[in-house]
């Protein structure tokens, strides 16, 4: 009989897997038709594609928002585009041919890829030329030359490993995902692969676990995560090719352990579900007891918003938000120095939340949410917890009420799709939330 953890992340993985598997197919055929129509004068083929990236090694969840196709170019045409400024006219190429057939969507070159930005994914597409052993060469502008890459190798390592943990691999790669997206942590999706891989191969444990005991599996992950020497690089799985870290995960994936702990220790109680929602997000489905779904009655409405519901997520920037805390009379002050002094807020203190820093490129959009936490935010019914928009600029405003844990998180929304998340806890004293 499975059991209520087991429930909880069957029905997890379940809601975790890419919604939008059809449309992805659609487009990803109509692009190879294109291309083989102009390279290869064939009417109506998809030949000649390989998705690559975490869709093609069967890690991706539902919010993906880039895909990676390669298309393989005729070996007729190496000579051609071997010579000076042939990358780049690969490229166009390329570009010209899905611009063609989507003339109204918006088709660039990039460095190494041709970018196709749909309504709700975005495509880059690579020509490769293949060689003997399997690997691919592509396109980079900058060097004008072609580059060296093996995504078979991780594939094929990802896939015999999978087997190897009766399924557990990819079900911890899609968790950790889960666990990224929730809380803002910059870590590409070979990386997640690489990390998830490498945990695995070196343990005896967790390699045959059913899904009751996919908690310990994870908090076990993010424990080996927070203890990871920080590294420039990585080797990929299989292809051994560098993945390069862009941002430390240590100390978030310590706050992960610790809230893994806390929902294992959790197992069986009404409250489990809540626990590990915490870990990842709303995925979590509510799961009581028996498979039942939580139905708790309540004295407040539930007004809490999930910017899942609305936007993909799929975090690949990072953002950092701060706060200043300001009085009538009184010189501004940062909310880290203001806590530094007194554990909690007052009352009557104007709170002013910003995007300190942020490596999304480009334009964006950026849009909050301010939850009141706690019994006495329960008690007024007044938890709040909508996604909003900033009142000036980028930035959001507000005045402490009363007494609470509350927090605040900010989302950065780039073509639609959410790339960067964080937040920032708000501890309210006494007649004093956000």
């Amino acid at each position: 009989m499975i059991s209520q953890t087991g429930d909880i992340f069957d029905g997890l993985l379940t809601n975790l897997k890419v919604n939008t598997a059809e449309s992805i197919a659609d487009r990803r055929d109509e692009i190879t038709k294109a291309l083989n129509s102009e390279f290869r004068g064939l009417t109506g083929s998809t030949a000649n594609k390989l998705m690559v990236g975490s869709y093609g090694r069967w890690t991706a969840i539902k919010g993906i928002s880039d895909l990676d196709l390669l298309y393989v170019l005729p070996a007729s045409l190496r000579d051609t585009y071997e010579q000076e400024g042939g990358p780049l006219k690969a490229l166009q190429r390329t570009r010209a041919a899905i611009q063609k057939r989507y003339p109204t969507t918006t088709v660039g070159v990039d460095r190494l890829v041709v970018v196709v930005e749909f309504s709700n994914f975005t495509f880059e597409v690579q020509p490769v030329f293949e060689n003997d052993d399997g690997s691919f060469d592509y396109p980079d502008t900058y060097s004008d030359s072609w580059k060296l890459t093996k995504p078979r190798d991780e594939i094929s390592a990802i896939s015999e490993e999978d087997t190897s943990t009766s399924g557990n691999l990819r079900s911890l790669c899609k968790l950790a995902r889960a666990w990224r997206n929730k809380h803002g942590v910059v870590m590409g999706g070979l990386l997640v692969d690489t990390l998830a891989y490498n945990f695995l191969t070196s343990t005896t444990e967790h390699r045959s676990g059913a899904s009751e005991t996919y908690g310990e599996m994870m908090r076990d992950f993010l424990l080996y995560l927070a203890d990871q020497v920080d590294h420039d690089f990585y080797l990929a799985l299989g292809s051994r090719q560098r993945v390069r870290v862009k941002k430390h995960f240590q100390k978030k994936a310590a706050s992960g352990a610790e809230l893994c702990t806390e929902a294992v220790n959790a197992a069986g109680q009404k409250n489990e579900y809540k626990k590990w929602r915490a870990v990842f997000g709303k995925s979590v489905p509510a799961v009581v007891s028996g498979g039942e779904t939580a139905l708790a009655a309540r004295s407040f409405n539930d007004t809490e918003e999930f910017i899942e519901d609305t936007h993909p997520v799929d975090i690949r920037f990072s953002v950092e938000i701060s706060c200043t805390v300001t009085q009538d009379g009184f010189r501004p002050t940062s909310l880290t120095a203001f806590l530094n002094l007194f554990s909690r807020l007052p009352a009557k203190k104007q709170l002013a939340f910003a995007i300190d820093n942020t490596d999304v490129p480009g334009s964006y959009e950026v849009r909050w949410k301010v939850l009141n936490r706690g019994a006495e935010a329960e008690r007024r019914d007044h938890i709040r917890g909508e996604i909003i928009r900033p009142t000036h600029g980028t930035e959001r405003r507000e005045v402490t009420s009363f007494r609470g844990n509350h927090y605040v998180e900010c989302y950065v929304i780039k073509r639609n799709v959410v790339v960067a998340r964080g937040h920032i806890d708000i501890p309210i004293a006494a007649e004093a939330a956000s």
